[in-house]
């Protein structure tokens, strides 16, 4: 698994795609804290760890270009984060698939690294507040197979893509990732804008 360590064979997937309803339809990549977009905070954390950074959206796209970021969009529409996650699988050039949340709102140092030594087809994120289905690591090879097999079951739950993939949780301890969707959140997280 030392091989996962190397940033060129890593790809930073981030999940900025939803419809953000309980934030009155805010785009939750562009909520700032400390003046720092969500979406340019998280691709900056992982940059050392990521050799590239793909996101997932479906408006706004032209902003994310003017910020050097590559955005995929949805294939299928209305089904929810796992079209996300085959939008990221299908654009990603390399062996593995770091996925996080965009209103995700922190993480700790070793993240990429636990999760890579918990097996070989990848692991799934557990921290204080429960499984944390959209913080995974995943084999791509695997996973757009997963996805594929999922959508055509008519199954759009990530976790039940993740059970057919047999991965792993990997228990954070002590940790809570966060997320930001009621304006509550925003305010906890120091949301600039909230």
């Amino acid at each position: 698994m030392e091989q996962i360590l190397d940033r060129s064979q890593v790809t930073l997937g981030i999940l900025a795609g939803g419809r953000a309803s309980r934030l009155g339809g805010r785009d939750k990549a562009w909520l700032q804290r400390a003046g720092v977009p969500q979406v340019i905070r998280l691709a900056r954390r992982f940059d050392v760890e990521c050799g590239t950074v793909l996101v997932s959206a479906n408006v706004g796209l032209e902003r994310y270009a003017e910020q050097g970021l590559s955005v995929v969009s949805d294939h299928v529409s209305g089904v929810g984060p796992i079209a996300g996650l085959q939008a990221l699988a299908n654009a990603c050039d390399t062996p593995w698939l770091l996925t996080l949340p965009v209103d995700v709102i922190g993480t700790n140092e070793c993240l990429l690294r636990t999760l890579a030594m918990a097996g070989d087809a990848g692991a799934v994120a557990e921290d204080d507040d429960g499984l944390q289905p959209l913080v995974a690591l995943y084999r791509v090879e695997l996973i757009r197979a997963a996805i594929n097999a999922a959508l055509a079951a008519g199954e759009h739950a990530v976790q039940a893509m993740q059970e057919r993939l047999d991965l792993p949780r990997v228990r954070f301890s002590g940790l809570r990732f966060g997320n930001l969707n009621t304006p509550e959140d925003l305010i906890a997280a120091g949301i600039d804008d909230a």
